[in-house]
């Protein structure tokens, strides 16, 4: 007798979802989500789709109907609850458009908390778009299976950003000229924490020795070579989840 296939699949596709879902609810689905579902993923009545709410974690539901612009979901059961993320800020600063499309697609994947964008002398960027930048996130959540999204603040400027910062909260600044080796300040750190990465310029001086005058900065070092800032985020992120993250095996 062969036997029953897995509900949901793990095909099935995953979208995330406003407000907080319950189990048994009807769920409407309109605009890209709806072209997405129907006309990408060609669902039909029956299938399955995956919902996370960014709250209560991740809920299979099932096709009721597929009209021209909606589609109407049965929520079913919750799968699992919000997964806990280390508590990691990662605070690039802003790059042109499309590299810091990468920086926010990969450090939404990796894992990060929280991203707050900064702004530098030498940035060549000066704004975010919120909309575009928050539908990267979620888009970058769907695919790599993450049911919580990292919050996205404002773009800050640096003087601003080492006036406030939060006195519990160590900020490794990732240094050209220098520091300790990475891999070695994240593994032996525990606590709240942040990374700092610097434009497609670097720091100018003024900036570097702001940096490393205030009290929560460590300097790091991320190898032997300079980085372009997107491949800088990306590296240390990637460091710190080995190293002091979730990507420990659990003890």
């Amino acid at each position: 007798m062969p036997a029953t296939p897995a509900w949901p699949p793990k095909s099935a596709p995953r979208l995330f979802v406003e407000p907080v879902l319950a189990a048994g609810e009807r769920r409407v689905i309109a605009g890209n989500a709806a072209h997405y579902l129907a006309r990408v993923m060609r669902v039909a009545p029956g299938d399955a789709v995956i919902l996370c709410d960014d709250a209560t974690g991740e809920w299979a539901a099932r096709v009721v109907d597929v009209a021209k612009r909606e589609v109407t979901l049965e929520v079913v059961e919750n799968l699992r609850a919000r997964e806990a993320v280390p508590d990691l800020w990662l605070c690039p600063a802003l790059l042109k458009k499309d590299r810091f499309d990468l920086v926010l697609e990969k450090a939404t994947e990796l894992g990060a908390a929280r991203i707050l964008p900064v702004l530098t002398r030498r940035c060549v960027a000066d704004r975010l778009n919120p909309e575009r930048a928050r539908t990267i996130i979620v888009e970058a959540a769907e695919q790599c299976a993450r049911t919580a999204l990292p919050d996205l603040a404002e773009p800050m400027k640096l003087d601003a950003l080492l006036a406030d910062w939060p006195e519990d909260r160590t900020l490794f600044f990732a240094d050209e000229e220098g520091g300790e080796s990475a891999a070695d300040a994240f593994c032996y750190h525990d606590g709240p924490a942040a990374i700092l990465i610097g434009p497609e310029g670097g720091f100018d001086d003024a900036e570097r020795q702001g940096i490393r005058a205030h009290p929560n900065a460590r300097p790091i070092s991320l190898g032997p070579r300079i980085l372009r800032g997107e491949t800088a985020a990306i590296a240390a992120l990637a460091v710190w989840m080995a190293e002091a993250g979730d990507w420990l095996e659990d003890e």
